[in-house]
């Protein structure tokens, strides 16, 4: 199915993404588990948001400056480093 108004190249990128989140979904799994306690707070769809762009951005910059996807340990910092950081992000997405 191909969208009307939407650029064909964007199309492909975005069905692209979708596959990526498909093969990856051990990784996104691993990501909610690092992150559990987010799942019950009603601000948890926001931070969904910011994670999911960080992740994106994480292999994008994995991919253009390394020239390669990250590695299982490369990964792992990732989501240390987003442990170490959520309630900053939290607190900056803030619906109250």
């Amino acid at each position: 199915m191909s969208c009307k108004s939407v650029n064909p190249q964007l199309e492909e990128k975005v069905k692209q993404k979708i596959k990526e989140v498909t093969e990856k979904s051990d990784e996104i799994l691993r990501i909610i588990g690092s992150l559990d306690d987010l799942r019950t707070r009603s601000d948890s769809f926001a931070f969904g948001i910011a994670v999911g762009r960080l992740y994106n951005s994480f292999y994008y910059q994995c991919r253009r400056i390394l020239k390669r996807d990250p590695t299982e340990d490369e990964f792992s910092e990732f989501l240390e480093m987003l442990g170490k950081r959520q309630k900053e992000i939290v607190d900056a997405l803030r619906l109250d």
